[in-house]
Parts: C-alpha cells; structure tokens; sequence
C-alpha cells in the first residue's frame, strides 16, 4: 500500500467519480458566475426611482440597480446640476455618463462599477448611436 502523502485526492474509483462532479460543477459554476472583462461604457444614466438604474448604450439596456434586488457594487456617477435633468422629485432624473464596469453579457447586468463619471448632456445627445434613446422626461 503506498502512503497517504502520495495519494492524489482522486485516487479511489468512487472519490474519482465524485471528484469529477465537483471539477465539472465547479467549472460551471465558475463559468456561470463569471462577469466580463472591465470596460469602459457610455451612454444615458438613468435614476427614475430609488434604487433603480440603468445605462443605456449603443449595446443595449444595462441594469445598474433594482429596487429589492440586484445592485452593482461601486459608485454610481455624480451629476452636477448642469449634467442632470430631474424627472421628478428626489433624486429622479438622468445624465450623461462612462462608466468602467464589469457585466454579465448574458443578462446585461452591471456587477461592479471601478469607476464613473458624467458628461456634459451634448455628449449624448450628439452621439449616432445613443439618437432616441434618451430617456423620457415626464416633467416636459
């Protein structure tokens, strides 16, 4: 019999089955939970209500915050007033921002948020990609 140090831990036939349960559940999991590389995304923050947020860019619809639900970890940008145009009362409103983010391409939700900053409205307005996708101002 040879020792217990040379033992790798799947040694056994049934420790071996369930070692590659664990290895193939693990990796999936790994995989499944993975966010994307950090990158740079611009476009339409939008704040309507407490704990909701989202930034609209070129690709799509990313979910910053729910309200009772996923929130992205990090700081949300900070708007001077000139960069803001409020939709109601508190804090309701949006901007123009970049954020460097981490996301789940899948789902387009925001895990982490490195760092953000907000952009002059025009910015925006005037980029191609972002043309009708500002968000609604019901106070219009």
């Amino acid at each position: 019999m040879t020792s217990s140090s040379s033992k790798t831990p799947c040694t056994y036939k049934i420790t071996r089955y369930f070692c590659a349960l664990l290895w193939l559940g693990a990796g999936n999991l790994a995989w499944a939970a993975s966010p994307a590389d950090t990158t740079n995304r611009c476009g339409w923050f939008d704040n309507p209500t407490p704990g909701n947020a989202t930034l609209v860019d070129k690709d799509g619809e990313w979910t910053v915050g729910m309200q009772g639900g996923h929130q992205a970890e990090g700081k949300w940008p900070t708007f001077p007033k000139a960069r803001w145009v409020a939709t109601g009362t508190g804090s309701a409103g949006y901007g123009c921002a970049c954020l460097k983010l981490s996301a789940r391409s899948d789902t387009q939700e925001v895990i982490k948020i490195s760092s953000a900053r907000s952009l002059p409205l025009t910015t925006c307005r005037q980029d191609k990609t972002l043309i009708g996708k500002e968000p609604e101002n019901p106070l219009k």
